[in-house]
């Protein structure tokens, strides 16, 4: 193959291969197979066909691969047993076709953060915890390739002008990077992942117990009755989870519009519009800011619109959209209590530099939202809804709450699980009368405060 053909090559792929180290008596056995890989990778780019990226399927390419590496092999002599040659096919497969080292564990459905804080040192989390891993790239220089190939698949980029890119791979995972002269250490990246298939409120109630059955029940009710809900809770608490089981209680003849920094909804109905946000070109320009989509969005004709996460200014545009008849519309924030999540939104209609009073920015936030559904990952690792509260209206300049549901904390046992329960307050929502008009009749059982779920 002509050299031109390889170098296009290596850039199509971006995962040209490390130096291979140099090979001699006193060599360990890992870095001999490193060597052996470095090696076989340079050679595979050196003889592999250009076209055959653009007309193989990615299985018939696995197997174009496993040929080339066995008559490599051959050609070299090389004496390694069936575990290593496997491993040796495995690896040089995910260099070519993948995401390199990354993609055992992406490949692990127990994982959902893939934390990369150096080259040689990446933590999972699985249920809840971090671990530390024993997978290691070669060096920065192998990093900051995968880094590049991950960002380039849509359509961003990454080098020192621009050294912080938020990106989202093909399976719906929330990638953000960062590489020097901004990260200290060398190039990091951590992957937000989503599952292939997304839970359900039966795993959050009888799995995961998140919640219980009548919180659940009345979630749905919530829905189905077109209530504005507002979900908050902190970084991996659960909120864009919880956020996509509510919205499968949308019925399927309603025209949803999404509206997201970086797509992560997994909506089920058929009537969905989806729209993403645009960072700033190179030049600085066209950006599309949440504001921008939010004010669209009320020109698509649509029965509900689901903000993936309020943040900015876009939460003003967000409010009139829900006091003027788009209702049932959902979103998250970031905040540690409901009346934190209130406060944030309050301070986030002020970056939209409206000049409002105070209490006229709290009259939205208290005519536009009916229930705020706060959740929280204890220090276990488990998640849990720890309050459902409803906003009542206003007493003066202050917007008043009552909750409903809240989960109560007893302790730490033995084996490291928080203990505790779910526990109703004792308070009939106001919302039930609108819930009944619906067609969804709550028991007044199920608020009962002498009631105590584990």
């Amino acid at each position: 193959m002509r050299n031109g053909a390889v170098i296009s090559l290596r850039e199509r792929l971006n995962t040209a291969p490390a130096e291979p180290a140099a090979r001699g008596p006193a060599a360990p056995a890992a870095d001999s197979y490193k060597a052996l890989k470095g090696r076989m990778h340079l050679k595979m780019l050196e003889q592999f066909d250009l076209t055959a990226l653009e007309t193989l399927s990615p299985e018939q390419l696995r197997r174009e691969i496993a040929i080339m590496l066995e008559r490599l092999l051959m050609e070299e002599q090389a004496v390694i047993n069936e575990a290593e040659r496997s491993s040796l096919l495995r690896d040089i497969q995910h260099e070519m076709l993948g995401f390199g080292p990354l993609e055992l564990l992406m490949a692990d459905p127990a994982v959902s953060d893939i934390l990369v804080n150096s080259y040689r040192q990446i933590y999972v989390e699985r249920r809840g915890r971090l671990e530390l891993t024993n997978v290691t790239f070669t060096d920065e220089k192998h990093l900051l390739r995968i880094i590049d190939k991950i960002v380039s698949l849509v359509g961003r980029r990454i080098d020192e002008s621009s050294p912080m890119v938020d990106a989202r791979l093909p399976d719906g995972s929330r990638v953000n990077a960062v590489i020097p002269p901004v990260a200290i250490d060398g190039p990091m990246m951590s992957i937000r992942r989503f599952a292939h298939i997304p839970l359900t409120m039966a795993n959050l109630v009888d799995e995961l117990k998140t919640m219980t059955p009548e919180m659940a029940r009345m979630m749905e009710g919530l829905i189905r009755s077109k209530l504005n809900i507002l979900i908050s809770g902190g970084t991996g608490a659960g909120k864009t989870t919880l956020l996509n089981i509510l919205s499968g209680y949308i019925p399927d003849n309603e025209r949803v519009v999404t509206i997201e920094d970086a797509a992560e909804l997994q909506m089920q109905q058929p009537h969905v519009v989806r729209m993403e946000t645009r960072p700033p070109n190179i030049e600085g320009k066209g950006e599309v800011t949440q504001r921008a989509l939010v004010r669209n969005a009320l020109r698509m004709r649509p029965d509900r619109i689901v903000i993936g996460e309020v943040r900015g200014a876009e939460a003003f545009d967000m409010l009139q959209a829900m006091n003027t008849g788009h209702e049932g519309s959902l979103t998250t924030i970031h905040a540690n209590t409901p009346r934190d999540a209130i406060s944030r939104l309050e301070n986030m209609i002020g970056m939209a530099n409206l000049n409002l009073p105070h209490k006229a920015a709290r009259q939205q936030i208290a005519s536009a939202i009916t229930v705020v559904i706060q959740v929280l990952r204890l220090i276990d690792g488990r998640r849990k809804v720890t309050s459902i509260q409803e906003i009542t209206g206003m007493e003066g300049d202050v917007i008043t709450m009552q909750e409903i549901f809240s989960f109560r904390q007893s302790g730490v046992g033995a084996d490291g699980l928080v203990q505790g329960h779910f526990q109703a307050s004792g308070v009939r929502p106001k919302f039930c009368d609108r819930l009944r008009a619906y067609g969804v009749v709550l028991p007044e059982s199920m608020f009962d405060p002498t009631r105590v779920f584990q």
